[in-house]
């Protein structure tokens, strides 16, 4: 742990697939993956073995597990500080270079960690046992660089053995094969969403708020192996934003097409996604659903709003001033749908840190609504289940203060033999009930159409 980091040059490969094959059984072995060679993203970041765990329970107490340190008690209940504290064990490096990740935390937060720290109780049950986060302190990791087309080993010498042998092993195969035992079943009917969409129409009307993202669960039993699952999901909608993490008897297969939050070298970016059209069966339809949704006043309207309270988000952390949007509803598209994506950044405060950013700023304002608060509170009334790790975030948390995060959309939660699958939009007040669930349809139909 006290070694110097040294960064060696590996094989490049456009698929981080078959090296993360090597390493998926490993201990706390997690996939940060940027859906190469089809999807847009940059950097494949990939680890295992890490020096410490820190879970925070369904209880809301925390659990720091770890053979080389012990956590300080003065801490116990300060999350925030737990995890900086975790990121000072890393000895600090003076090396110079452009790779995004050179140790530190990874792992997810979920959308109730962020409910809890908020101060907004839930009066539903948590479907899922997974911790509400759970973070590995990583020493080395191995990035692949698509622009570059280059892959980097950084660990200090001895881990660095130890990883050239874990990648000289063949690629696990073990594992029973996946397979559904029953499809998925929503946990809503039509006519249960449109009561609930009223609803929200009644707390838009009242003036509670004026947009409410609301959202509903798909689940289905299932055999095997997650890691076959998250293969054929990937292979279905790759995305920039995807993750894979297993452990014991639970999972997290994201494929989510948007970034929550990125820090680099103090400068701040968020990439708020509102605005849905599917994609069409033909070149035509496609173009025309494509200038449907870049035509829609009222898909502009819902995107501006979320860039809004975005931009108050950050401006709690960053420097007074600096807060600009060089992106408004630009057209994204993707395998089944295309999206309105804006881009809103900032430059971070002095004596500020990515962890007070995710702090201020989680859970993302791109899926609760706003105002934040009473959009969170209207959305456990009417959701009839907690979140989970859905809607909340997975990412890093560098030794150096940069970080990137994702939303957890288009993401699904393995428990115990069960898969949780959750659709959401927006609800504004000009908002069509019958639109509206068939939009939360349409961002998961390739999810549950990949593994049915």
């Amino acid at each position: 742990m006290t070694s110097a980091l040294t960064i060696k040059a590996l094989p490049y490969s456009p698929n981080p697939l078959e090296t993360f094959s090597c390493l998926r059984q490993r201990p706390g072995a997690v996939l940060l993956d940027s859906g190469r060679p089809k999807a847009s993203g940059r950097y494949d970041i990939i680890s295992s073995d890490p020096l410490a765990t820190l879970e925070v329970l369904p209880n809301g107490k925390t659990e720091f597990h770890s053979a080389h340190m012990r956590l300080p008690e003065a801490l116990t209940g300060d999350m925030a500080a737990q995890q900086q504290w975790m990121l000072e064990q890393l000895p600090r490096t003076d090396m110079s270079c452009d790779l995004p990740f050179l140790g530190g935390l990874m792992g997810y937060w979920s959308y109730d960690l962020g409910r809890n720290h908020l101060a907004i109780p839930s009066r539903h049950p948590s479907v899922t046992q997974l911790p509400l986060a759970r973070l590995g302190l990583y020493d080395w990791c191995i990035t692949i660089d698509h622009q570059t087309q280059t892959a980097w080993l950084v660990a200090c010498a001895t881990r660095q053995q130890q990883v050239l042998e874990w990648l000289a092993c063949s690629p696990s195969t073990t594992g029973e094969d996946f397979t559904l035992t029953q499809p998925f079943q929503a946990e809503l009917s039509q006519a249960d969403y449109t009561e609930r969409f009223n609803a929200v129409q009644r707390y838009i009307r009242a003036g509670d708020c004026y947009q409410i993202n609301l959202a509903q669960r798909f689940t289905a039993r299932y055999q095997g192996d997650e890691w076959q699952a998250y293969l054929r999901l990937r292979k279905a909608t790759p995305t920039p934003f995807s993750g894979f993490m297993a452990w014991k008897n639970q999972a997290v297969l994201s494929l989510s097409p948007e970034r929550f939050l990125q820090c680099r070298e103090g400068v701040v970016e968020t990439r708020p996604i509102k605005g849905t059209r599917p994609r069409g069966q033909t070149p035509e339809e496609d173009q025309t659903l494509a200038e449907q949704l870049l035509n829609s006043t009222k898909d502009r309207a819902e995107n501006v709003m979320i860039v809004d309270l975005l931009r108050n988000d950050l401006g709690r952390v960053c420097a007074p001033g600096s807060i600009r949007v060089p992106q408004l509803c630009q057209l994204e598209s993707y395998p089944n749908v295309h999206h309105l994506v804006s881009v809103v950044q900032g430059q971070l405060a002095k004596h500020r840190s990515p962890l007070s950013l995710l702090t201020a700023a989680f859970p993302g304002g791109s899926i609760t609504g706003a105002p934040k608060i009473r959009a969170m509170q209207i959305i456990d009334e009417l959701e009839p289940c907690q979140r989970s790790v859905y809607c909340g975030s997975l990412g890093y948390i560098d030794i150096r203060g940069s970080m990137d995060t994702s939303i957890a959309i288009r993401t699904m939660v393995a428990d115990a033999g069960t898969l949780h699958v959750w659709g959401g939009g927006g609800l504004v007040a000009d908002s069509k009930a019958e639109e509206e669930y068939i939009e939360t349809l349409d961002k998961i139909r390739h999810l549950i159409s990949a593994l049915e």
